[in-house]
């Protein structure tokens, strides 16, 4: 069976490093699959949840907006934020709703009001990783 070499990059760390059969991403062009022995490629990746298939398993991470790259052997993911279903909890999403809400509610620039629907962005993602992992177990 023919494997593909996954990174997940952060500017804080590697997420994940770990031989993977395939991976499903959110690009700005639409979601795509890279498989063992895809073409080279380059893309822009928006916010979004990706998954991974490895040894009859799947794993699923929320991920923020970044790049990926593969030569059919290797795939790199380059993003500003990933997370694991298993790092994510209701009381989190909970949290950052609130705080979106309360941006909102004091926000007099447009600058303000995009981090606040940033945040409502990144908090609805992640309630759908929680979803999938839910469904997984």
């Amino acid at each position: 069976m023919s494997i593909l070499h996954l990174k997940i990059i952060t500017p804080k760390k590697i997420v994940l490093e770990k031989d993977i059969s395939s991976i499903t991403l959110p690009t700005e062009e639409g979601e795509i699959t890279i498989l063992p022995h895809h073409v080279n490629l380059f893309a822009i990746l928006k916010e979004g949840i990706i998954k991974i298939k490895y040894d009859k398993n799947e794993d699923y991470f929320a991920i923020g907006g970044g790049y990926l790259e593969t030569d059919g052997r290797e795939v790199n993911v380059l993003v500003s934020r990933a997370y694991g279903q298993d790092e994510i909890d209701e009381k989190m999403i909970e949290e950052a709703k609130e705080q979106a809400k309360k941006i909102l509610a004091k926000a007099k620039t447009e600058a303000e009001r995009q981090q606040a629907a940033a945040l409502l962005r990144r908090s609805l993602i992640d309630s759908k990783l929680l979803k999938k992992r839910r469904k997984s177990i």
